[in-house]
């Protein structure tokens, strides 16, 4: 066999081959697992396609294992699935041949022959088959020189892209994402066919799309993958709002970096950090709404006010239309984005810390991320200006923990509660209520009283005299 498996790994092909014997199957492993195992990278599951019924394969298989797996199938897709460890996988699936309406990325499947199989596949590193026939356990099957494209470090359709790619749009985003994932270059005339079928991505799902930009954003180098789909005009008919930052204007004299290629280099800086998803989504949304805010001032140049503000309404809208979840990770990001500016106005001199409280308070738990994101959106080719960016961010941070440490302000909770005022004037919910809670944590986060129940409890008093009202427990 030409690919390193772990001991693991070939006890498991060795089962998968037994099983096939028995039956009489002619049987392959294909895909992903045997273009990593070439390129030397670890992978989660393997991929086996029989000429025959791969259901009974995949329960044949379970049968070689102690104690027997559980088989998952889909009778009408003739596909089966075993867990076989937490971390690995293995799929089952007759070889087919395919064929597509103009209007659907869902094939009318009928079985074929290993070669069948293989012409259906998206890349052609990914068509690379290794049988598991006892007559020639090992051998090779690779009828698109995948092996000279992986050593090439090439991207390419095996059959004509213009068809690879109008059967099923979503390989012309699997071919960026494998780009950017590997490093690799995508053929010209590939390249061609993404271009002239970029329209052909309207009929696949917002979650799978979704699903392949999440890859794209976790790659080593998410700029990568994210060019690749501006420059091919898939970009612009899925995630527009990102297109319009693309491109500097000027005026007078005046203008302004390209806000798209900014946002890139954010990206970037923030990969060597973390490979938290949902940061990294932030450092795609920081700026997006720069182009709704842009506005140029005579003598002041270009401004874009209130983006961080703008921006973190725009969040939800795209996180629907991109069907990314609508929950905490939403808020996140969202939070990121509206907090973004607040850390370097912090680097000013004369920072009260009342500022300092006030940004633990709205960060809470997200503080370090919020930092890491404002510390890669410092772009400019300036060496000297990128050093003191980031001792002035030091400086925030060094201020931020003397402060936590005083004050405790990072998910602070009032001492007084909502019931408790209700209680204490013999008032129903109100908006005094919310009034008297307002006031207590601007008066903490200002400093004028100490974060404690007695004097938060005297200060609740005294507004709410201020407010007309009585208290009727001491």
């Amino acid at each position: 066999m030409d690919i390193a498996c772990s001991e693991r790994e070939m006890e498991l092909i060795h089962k998968v081959a037994t099983a096939a014997s028995t039956l009489g199957l002619e049987t392959f492993l294909i895909g992903g697992f045997v273009r990593d195992k070439m390129l030397d990278r670890p992978s989660k599951d393997a991929d086996f396609v029989c000429v025959g019924d791969a259901i009974t394969l995949a329960k044949e298989t379970a049968k070689q294992f102690s104690p027997v797996p559980k088989v998952d199938y889909f009778k009408n897709f003739g596909t089966a699935h075993i867990k076989v460890a937490d971390d690995f996988d293995i799929e089952f699936v007759g070889a087919r041949k395919e064929s597509y309406s103009h209007n659907s990325r869902k094939p009318e499947v009928e079985p074929g022959t290993i070669e069948d199989d293989q012409n259906r596949r998206d890349f052609t590193i990914n068509a690379l088959a290794i049988s598991l026939d006892k007559n020639n356990f090992g051998k090779l099957i690779d009828p698109f020189n995948g092996v000279k494209d992986l050593e090439d470090k090439i991207i390419r359709t095996p059959l004509e892209p213009a068809q690879t790619f109008s059967d099923d749009p979503l390989r012309m985003m699997r071919a960026i994402r494998f780009a950017a994932q590997l490093g690799f270059a995508i053929e010209e005339i590939t390249w061609q066919g993404i271009i002239d079928n970029a329209e052909r991505i309207k009929i696949v799902s917002g979650e799978r799309i979704a699903d392949e930009l999440n890859k794209m954003l976790l790659s080593p180098k998410p700029s990568v993958g994210f060019d690749l789909l501006y420059k091919s005009g898939l970009l612009k008919i899925i995630f527009p709002p990102m297109v319009e930052l693309a491109g500097a204007e000027y005026k007078d004299g005046m203008g302004h970096k390209d806000n798209f290629y900014h946002t890139l280099q954010v990206m970037d800086n923030l990969a060597k950090y973390s490979d938290d998803l949902w940061l990294r989504w932030a450092a795609v949304l920081h700026d997006i709404a720069k182009p709704a805010t842009k506005r140029f001032e005579e003598g002041q140049g270009w401004t874009f006010h209130g983006h961080e503000v703008v921006g973190g309404r725009m969040v939800p809208k795209i996180f629907a239309r991109l069907k990314l979840p609508q929950n905490e990770k939403m808020q996140f990001v969202k939070k990121m984005v509206e907090l973004h500016l607040r850390p370097i106005s912090l680097t000013k001199e004369n920072i009260t810390d009342s500022a300092i409280r006030r940004l633990l308070f709205d960060a809470g738990d997200d503080f370090d991320s919020l930092m890491l994101l404002c510390e890669a959106d410092i772009t400019s080719k300036n060496k000297q200006k990128v050093k003191r960016y980031l001792e002035n961010f030091q400086l925030v941070r060094q201020r931020c923990k003397e402060v936590e440490e005083k004050d405790h302000v990072r998910n602070w909770q009032p001492p007084i509660s909502g019931e408790m005022i209700m209680e204490t004037f013999g008032i129903p919910p109100s908006k005094n209520v919310g009034v008297i809670k307002d006031a207590l944590k601007d008066a903490m986060l200002d400093g004028i009283i100490p974060n404690t129940f007695e004097a938060a409890h005297a200060f609740m008093l005294e507004k709410g005299k201020e407010l007309g009202l009585t208290s009727i427990k001491a």
